[in-house]
């Protein structure tokens, strides 16, 4: 946020911010601010919430973005009301995706019947922070992640508690990926294991459905194989299942995309060139290869053009700075 301009004050009783964004106190903290962003354990929400709810207005936004949903909501609800417009967001990504610059950004935002302007602030504010906004229902929410994110700090925990090393030059590719969350997790984990489990109302059933099967299939690879059977082959239970074929109106879709992406690629590649062909031009008559003024046009005409075709004017402006990063480092690989 600092980053990008904007002016940030914290507060956290347990934990002195640095001294520049250091708040006294909770109503230090939201004094003055129109976005009030609670960047905590989801245990302490509703203790958070009473603490800072008398020092709070009717023109200032409550913006939550713990990993559980239904738990919060229901402690907004109660104390905040419809008094305090407030809205329950998840940011999709964490400490690891940020370092590793992974994109795109994604962030759930949850509707609000009660404050709908609240919701539009909460997708702007992240919207500015580079994200992009999927919409789902707290409990929809909770049970997709109780599916995936829960799930796979369970089974990452299952890794590192058994001193697995699943980044050895031996592994083949395919458990790279199954390493990637591994790392992950441990990255992320702290409270976080413990509270998607504990906050979230469907990691039990999804914990116990995953160890039931599990059970199953150690004790069907234990089972030796009947007489004359060959086991990998005809053994229903030591198959894995296979995903099921996509309807031919996505494959469809899909094939598509690539096509576009690989024109993409292609034109890409023609813009580099241009760009080094401009860039060699002003070096001629003994110009700097940055022209911030120009770059600026190049952007304020794309978001216009954007916005003329319905697409948001925010994102394609960062698509076009990534453009343009892409043609300065083509340019200093071909420069004399």
């Amino acid at each position: 946020m600092i980053e990008r301009g904007g002016k940030v004050r914290a507060w956290d009783p347990a934990v002195i911010p640095p001294g520049e964004i250091a708040a006294q106190s909770a109503a230090d903290a939201v004094a003055g601010t129109k976005t009030v962003l609670l960047a905590i354990p989801v245990s302490s929400t509703e203790a958070a919430l009473t603490e800072v709810r008398p020092h709070l207005s009717t023109d200032q936004v409550v913006i939550e973005a713990g990993s559980v949903k239904s738990g919060p909501t229901a402690a907004m609800e109660a104390i905040l009301g419809n008094d305090i417009p407030w809205a329950a967001t998840h940011p999709l990504f964490g400490p690891v995706s940020l370092s590793l610059e992974e994109r795109p950004l994604r962030t759930v935002v949850c509707p609000n019947a009660f404050h709908p302007a609240a919701v539009k602030h909460a997708e702007g504010f992240w919207r500015s922070l580079g994200c992009e906004i999927l919409h789902m229902d707290p409990e929809e929410h909770d049970r997709s992640m109780a599916h995936t994110h829960a799930l796979a700090f369970f089974i990452a925990k299952g890794f590192l508690d058994c001193g697995f090393d699943l980044d050895t030059k031996w592994a083949p590719p395919s458990v790279a990926g199954m390493a990637r969350t591994v790392r992950s997790a441990r990255a992320d984990a702290g409270q976080l294991y413990a509270t998607l489990h504990r906050e979230n109302p469907w990691a039990g059933d999804a914990r116990a459905q995953l160890m039931d099967v599990l059970t199953r299939a150690d004790g069907a690879l234990r089972a030796p194989p009947e007489p004359g059977e060959q086991a990998h082959q005809e053994d229903e239970r030591l198959r894995l299942a296979e995903l099921p074929e996509p309807p031919p109106q996505l494959r469809e879709a899909r094939d598509l995309i690539d096509e576009v992406d690989q024109k993409l690629v292609r034109l890409l590649a023609q813009r580099a060139e241009l760009a080094l062909r401009a860039s060699r031009a002003k070096a001629d008559v003994g110009r700097g290869v940055r022209d911030p003024k120009r770059e600026e046009e190049v952007l304020e005409a794309r978001r216009k053009l954007a916005e003329s075709l319905d697409l948001d004017p925010d994102a394609v402006s960062e698509i076009f700075r990534a453009v343009i990063n892409l043609a300065l480092v083509h340019q200093a690989k071909h420069s004399p």
